[in-house]
């Protein structure tokens, strides 16, 4: 039995993903644009890798692990091919190693569910010691790239994505969340829990706010000390809330929206349609990835 409740978190995060690569309200309000896109948003990813943490407990064994490696890294395969025709005519390796556009997030929870498979018999202090390590280290690497505090050809490295926005620096420390979470049962009082869910997620926007402010207010900003705190809490809050399911649509809809929307993002938002070109564009994605469901049904390792 699965819990709706997450399906239906799942389902949010899917679309805070797609909200934040279409810079919603760009260029209509683009305070509350950086304050989301830099901010609520990136609550998407961290929750998806806490949940995915989760779940990964029960990978106690190497028989285990392969069936769930070769299904991730297919995963990760068949839609790197599918975006052959965005990516073929820039540098291949990167793309290759750390993933096109949204994709890094498939090889990165891949190869942070390897190194987490091999340290998981560690104590829990010694995970979370790590996890705020490589955090830390991420964190660092893209302030120094925001701040431009060098120059030159180093300036350019530490701005690229890859190297703090990566399996060990981003995964591996929400992964590793998720599969404490499961391992020493962490739980939270269902009574005013929604509050903590609230002022923790006021936390991130503040934080935003306040990079907007005194960091860059041009630059996107992936990694957020207070995301550490407010996604666990909000996976928590909806894990508590039980809502027992045998369906997995929910579930399978909200991998097809993440995969798919860049595909139709690149060539509908360009489209010249005069009016209500979002709801278009969402109307769309719904149906292509409800789609997408059901041919996964039929042919195996696309969702």
């Amino acid at each position: 039995m699965r819990n709706l409740s997450i399906d239906i978190l799942k389902i949010v995060l899917a679309f805070f993903v797609v909200f934040l690569h279409m810079h919603l309200l760009k260029y209509s309000y683009p305070t509350l644009c950086y304050l989301t896109v830099n901010g609520l948003f990136r609550i998407a990813v961290p929750v998806f890798l806490i949940i995915t943490g989760y779940y990964f407990y029960y990978i106690d064994n190497s028989i285990k692990l392969k069936k769930w490696a070769i299904r991730t890294f297919l995963l990760y395969t068949i839609w790197t091919i599918i975006y052959i025709p965005f990516w073929r005519d820039n540098k291949v390796f990167p793309y290759l190693v750390f993933g096109y556009y949204h994709l890094w997030y498939l090889i990165g929870t891949f190869l942070s569910g390897l190194v987490l498979y091999f340290l998981r018999k560690k104590s829990a202090k010694t995970l979370i010691l790590l996890s705020v390590i490589f955090f830390s280290l991420g964190y660092m690497i893209q302030l120094l790239g925001c701040l431009h505090y060098f120059k030159g050809k180093l300036d350019l490295t530490l701005n690229s994505f890859p190297y703090y926005r990566n399996f060990l620096f981003a995964c591996f420390p929400f992964l590793t969340i998720g599969f404490l979470i499961q391992k020493l049962n962490i739980r939270i009082m269902k009574k005013n829990s929604y509050l903590l869910v609230m002022s923790s997620t006021l936390l991130v926007i503040l934080e935003a706010y306040f990079n907007y402010k005194f960091i860059s207010a041009e630059a996107d900003i992936d990694l957020l000390f207070s995301l550490l705190i407010a996604c666990p809490i909000l996976f928590l809050f909806c894990k508590n809330i039980t809502i027992k399911t045998d369906s997995k649509i929910l579930a399978s809809l909200s991998t097809a929206i993440y995969l798919v929307h860049p595909l139709l993002m690149g060539y509908i938002l360009r489209l010249n349609i005069p009016s209500f070109k979002t709801i278009i564009f969402i109307a769309i994605l719904i149906g292509v990835s409800l789609a997408l469901v059901f041919v996964n049904k039929k042919v195996k390792y696309l969702l």
